[in-house]
C-alpha cells in the first residue's frame, strides 16, 4: 500500500461504489433478478434525485438523523461517564460485567415489544430503545479503554507524585480516549441501525425507515432502493465524522 502513487490513491475509495454500480448493472442486464423487483442503478439514482429535489426524502432523512442524534446524545451522556467509573475500579466492573455482556449481546430489536409496554407507539419510543443499544458498546469500550491504559505511563505519573485523582485525570482519561471514540463509532452506527429498524415497526409516519417498509409494501420499488441509498448514505456519513473527530483529537492514538 506505500508503494502505490498518492495521485492514485485518491481515487481508491472510488474502487468500492463502482463495484457495487457495476455488479448491480450486471445483475439487471442479465437478468438474474425480475426488473419488476430490482431497477436500474442510473433509475434509481434518478429517481432518488427527484425524491430530493421535489419529494419528502430530505425530511425524512433529517428526520431519521435527528432520532439518531437524541439517541446517540443520551447514550454518549450516559455511557461515557459511567463506563469510565467503571472502569477506574476493576473489581466493580467485574461485578456488572455479567449484565453489560448479557443485555449488549441481546439483539436490541427483540426489545421493541417490552419498550412500547412502557412508551407505547411514541416518538420517544424510537430513541429510547436506540439510546439503550448503543450505551452499552460506548459503556463497554469506555470501561475497557480506562482498564486497559498503559501501565509505564501510570507508574511514571506516580514515581512523580502524582495523586490518584490526576492519575486519574490526566493519565487513564487520555490513554482511554482512543478505545472510547471506538465505542462512539460504533454507538453511533447502532444507533442509526435500531431508529431505522423502530421506523419500520412501530407506528412511524415519517422517517427513512418507515419510507422503506411503506415503499416495499405498496411495491414502490424504486423509491425502497432510494431510501435504503439515502440510509446508507447517512450511516457513511456518519462513520466519516467519527474518523475525522477521531483522527483530530486522538492524534498520539498508537504511539509509545
Amino acid at each position: 500500500m506505500s508503494h502505490i502513487d498518492p495521485r492514485l490513491r485518491r481515487w481508491l475509495p472510488l474502487i468500492g461504489p463502482l463495484l457495487l454500480l457495476g455488479l448491480w448493472s450486471l445483475l439487471v442486464a442479465t437478468r438474474a433478478v425480475s426488473p419488476v423487483l430490482l431497477p436500474g442503478p442510473l433509475a434509481t439514482l434518478e429517481h432518488l434525485g427527484q425524491a430530493v429535489v421535489h419529494g419528502t426524502m430530505v425530511s425524512d432523512f433529517l428526520i431519521t438523523l435527528s432520532r439518531t442524534a437524541q439517541a446517540f446524545a443520551i447514550a454518549t451522556l450516559v455511557g461515557v461517564p459511567l463506563g469510565v467509573a467503571l472502569g477506574a475500579s476493576e473489581p466493580l466492573y467485574r461485578s456488572v460485567e455479567f449484565l453489560v455482556d448479557f443485555f449488549r449481546s441481546t439483539p436490541s430489536s427483540a426489545l421493541i415489544p417490552l419498550f412500547m409496554l412502557f412508551f407505547g407507539i411514541s416518538d420517544f419510543n424510537k430513541v429510547a430503545i436506540s439510546a439503550f443499544a448503543a450505551v452499552l458498546v460506548i459503556l463497554f469500550n469506555s470501561a475497557y479503554g480506562v482498564m486497559n491504559a498503559r501501565r509505564t505511563r501510570i507508574m511514571a505519573a506516580q514515581v512523580m507524585g502524582a495523586s490518584r485523582w490526576r492519575v486519574f485525570r490526566d493519565v487513564l482519561l487520555w490513554e482511554s480516549l482512543s478505545q472510547t471514540f471506538v465505542g462512539l463509532r460504533s454507538g453511533v452506527s447502532l444507533a442509526l441501525v435500531i431508529v431505522v429498524v423502530a421506523e419500520m415497526f412501530i407506528g412511524a409516519e415519517n422517517g427513512l425507515g418507515h419510507r422503506i417498509i411503506n415503499a416495499q409494501q405498496l411495491l414502490k420499488v424504486k423509491d425502497m432502493y432510494a431510501s435504503i441509498l439515502a440510509a446508507g448514505v447517512l450511516g457513511y456519513l456518519l462513520n466519516l465524522l467519527f474518523l475525522v473527530v477521531d483522527k483530530r483529537v486522538v492524534h498520539w492514538a498508537g504511539r509509545a
